[in-house]
């Protein structure tokens, strides 16, 4: 169901976001459900904010990899968690939302950042609540940090600030690219509708 109106919204979004690629989906939950389980599996494992959103938390049961939650915004105590996990997995992934929408936190993502690079770990974060909020122009948590690069996997939502229906995932090349052959809910269903 793609179209030339889903590549020039991909197109867009690279360039809103300051990313390499972009693919868009949906909706925000079925992009995290996307990403999740395309990137780790039953030999991996899952660091993940302990008040993530629910369609972080379904995307991490569905993938089958281990999930280790670490106390809210504390990026000290991830990197306790990632210590004490050393040498127990194949791949971790690191998963933030990045403002948190029970409470409006606002997650340390340049302090989480720091930890994934320490440790050669993906870092994700769910922006849905940052976008149109923080960051030049509402591009986000990754702009209000000035993190261009150094995350690797932002998801987003068109459904709050943009006032439509419609998700994207936006990072690396190599990732969007992975999606593109293995993410489930972009493969084995129907694009956005066009008017969206």
């Amino acid at each position: 169901g793609t179209l030339d109106l889903h590549l020039e919204l991909e197109k867009r979004m690279v360039e809103f976001k300051k990313v390499e690629a972009a693919i868009s989906f949906q909706s925000g939950f079925s992009a995290n459900l996307a990403t999740i389980q395309a990137l780790v599996g039953k030999d991996d494992v899952i660091f993940s904010d302990e008040l993530n959103h629910a369609s972080i938390i379904d995307g991490c049961r569905l993938s089958g990899a281990r999930i280790v939650r670490y106390s809210h915004c504390n990026p000290d105590n991830l990197e306790e968690a990632i210590k004490t996990n050393e040498n127990t997995y194949r791949r971790a992934l690191i998963i933030t939302d990045g403002v948190f929408s029970m409470d409006g936190d606002i997650a340390p993502l340049d302090k989480l950042c720091e930890v994934a690079t320490a440790n050669d770990i993906l870092l994700m974060v769910d922006d849905a609540h940052g976008e149109g909020v923080l960051g030049k122009g509402g591009r986000g948590i990754v702009d209000h940090f000035n993190l261009h690069g150094k995350v690797d996997i932002e998801v987003g939502t068109f459904s709050k600030a943009f006032g439509v229906v419609g998700g994207i995932v936006a990072g690396k090349a190599v990732i969007i690219d992975w999606l593109r052959q293995s993410g489930r809910p972009f493969l084995f269903s129907s694009a956005v509708t066009p008017a969206d």
